[in-house]
C-alpha cells in the first residue's frame, strides 16, 4: 500500500473522477458534473490513486448542529476492495473531522452495498436509521461511531 496517495480534489479532472466512483458505488444517488462542483464548496473531496490508478474516494461533510456531526464517506471500487484502501480514505477523513471540531462522527451507506455496511460496523459504527428517500425506492442507512469508536 506504499503506492497510495490520497489526494483532495481540485479542478475539473479531478472532481470528473470523483464522481465516477460515487456514481459506481451509489448509482441511486449518481451525481452530474454540477452536483460535483457544488459540493466541491461545501465539503471535503478526496481521491485514492494506487500509483496513477484511481481506486477510491471519500467525502468529508464538516461539523453542523450543536452536537458538532461530521460526516466521513469512504468509497472504494469493488475490484480494489479488502487492501486498506478504504480505511486509509476512512482514517484521513475522520482526522480531517476531528481537526474541524466534530465531536459525533456518521456515515451513509446504501443499504444493499454490504461490504461498506460491514467495513461501517467493525470500525464501531451503529445503525441509527434507515430510510428511503422521496421518490425513491433504495433504502439507505445512517450509521453513527459509537462513543468508544
Amino acid at each position: 500500500m506504499t503506492d497510495l496517495r490520497i489526494e483532495t480534489v481540485v479542478g475539473d479532472a479531478m472532481a470528473e473522477q470523483w464522481r465516477h466512483v460515487h456514481n459506481v458505488i451509489v448509482p441511486p444517488a449518481a451525481m452530474g458534473p454540477e452536483d460535483v462542483r457544488e459540493r466541491v464548496g461545501r465539503y471535503r473531496l478526496e481521491n485514492a490513486y494506487l500509483g496513477e490508478m484511481l481506486v477510491g474516494c471519500s467525502t468529508v461533510r464538516p461539523p453542523v448542529g450543536d452536537d458538532a456531526v461530521a460526516t466521513v464517506i469512504a468509497r472504494v471500487l469493488p475490484e480494489f476492495r479488502g487492501r486498506g484502501f478504504g480505511a486509509a480514505l476512512y482514517e484521513k477523513g475522520l482526522d480531517h473531522a476531528r481537526v474541524l471540531g466534530a465531536r459525533v462522527i456518521e456515515t451513509c451507506v446504501l443499504a444493499v452495498n454490504e461490504d461498506g455496511t460491514r467495513f461501517a460496523r467493525a470500525r464501531g459504527f451503529v445503525e441509527v436509521d434507515r430510510y428511503v428517500l422521496d421518490g425513491g425506492s433504495d433504502e439507505w442507512i445512517d450509521l453513527r461511531l459509537a462513543p468508544d469508536g
